[in-house]
């Protein structure tokens, strides 16, 4: 084989290995992006106080007062001997500064990454907007406080967190929510807490898990889908290398054939070299995604209130094993017929060959 074939052929495969990386790395980033919340989100929920959280049935809205659950219904939960370590929630609108913004009560701060001291906390969103820092003092509902914390988290509206204690008066009392641990199995105590209880819809963190899996699912199934097509024209730009490589090979083939080469050989060598491609155009393309998402992290992972997320969330191993192992798997595949037609070659043929 000539150097300037042997350069051509250089050449083509790393254009070929390019068009790997490429696909393998928007396939990681895509799925692994998604793959990274959906497991941050699973643990938070897992990490939240209580086995149950309570709702209001009816799905009302704030402005009718049918979304809160009413007194009568929270004391009738709270004597119930199911559960216990019962603490309500509550969240509603407001404004500051003719600007809407929404209002949570707090009864577990280890939900919330507070840059400060907890009691009355506002969002990223907030301290660009208005520049509020620690001791700004904020009206709301015609009550000052005093900011004691930000947190990095932003959101479209706004969030100020407050103590429970203190957003309960501001919301007339009302409760949006009633979390509590379960005496027994949550799912048994969920069901005795619906039948007891009129107007109300009980939730366990598996609920709340099957709600986030059913959600990602379809959308990782659709992202997966498009992601896909990229590496799936890598693999097929490889058939079509694989071949030129293989008529520009076709003397080389002959002399191993002439030597001893058995035609399994050449198959292997063949398959191999296509399999090589794979191999390490996904290596390259899995570490190209795994820099660019951990840059992600460091960018926007505290505004997405997600700064504890780690590259272990978004790479899991069955994520990197069946990437590498699918481009390795799809190359070896797509090298197939060439390597078929390479080791059916004549040899008294190959060796004319010019």
């Amino acid at each position: 084989m000539s150097f300037k074939n042997l350069k051509r052929r250089k050449l083509r495969s790393a254009l070929t290995m390019l068009g790997i990386v490429i696909g393998v790395a928007t396939l990681v980033l895509l799925i692994g992006a998604g793959t990274g919340m959906q497991s941050y989100t699973k643990d938070q929920m897992e990490s939240m106080a209580g086995d149950i959280t309570i709702y209001n049935s009816s799905g009302g809205e704030y402005a009718s007062g049918q979304y809160y659950l009413d007194s009568a219904t929270v004391s009738k939960i709270k004597n119930m001997s199911q559960i216990y370590n019962v603490k309500e929630e509550t969240s509603f609108s407001s404004d500051i500064n003719k600007t809407t913004i929404y209002v949570a009560g707090v009864s577990d701060w280890n939900q919330v990454k507070v840059n400060g001291t907890q009691g009355v906390v506002i969002d990223q969103t907030l301290v660009d907007k208005f520049g509020y820092k620690i001791g700004s003092k904020i009206t709301i509902k015609d009550q000052k406080f005093t900011v004691t914390g930000t947190t990095k988290q932003k959101t479209m509206m706004g969030i100020v967190f407050l103590d429970i204690d203190k957003a309960l008066p501001l919301n007339d009392n009302k409760v949006s929510s009633v979390s509590a641990s379960a005496r027994g199995d949550p799912e048994t105590v969920k069901k005795e807490v619906e039948s007891q209880v009129s107007g109300v819809t009980a939730m366990t963190q598996s609920d709340f898990t099957k709600q986030i899996d059913d959600m990602m699912n379809g959308i990782m199934l659709f992202i997966g889908a498009i992601a896909s097509i990229g590496l799936i024209v890598g693999v097929i730009s490889i058939v079509n290398i694989m071949l030129v490589n293989v008529t520009e090979r076709t003397r080389e083939i002959g002399v191993l054939k002439a030597i001893g080469f058995t035609n399994r050989e050449v198959l292997g060598s063949i398959l191999m070299e296509a399999g090589l491609l794979g191999f390490i155009g996904a290596m390259v393309g899995l570490i190209l995604a795994a820099i660019l998402l951990q840059l992600g992290i460091i960018l926007f992972g505290a505004q997405l209130g997600m700064e504890d997320v780690s590259l272990a969330y978004m790479l899991p191993a069955w994520l990197v094993l069946a990437v590498v192992g699918g481009a390795t798997l799809l190359s070896v595949l797509a090298g197939l017929y060439p390597a078929w037609r390479a080791s059916r070659l004549n040899v008294v043929e190959a060796l004319r060959y010019d």
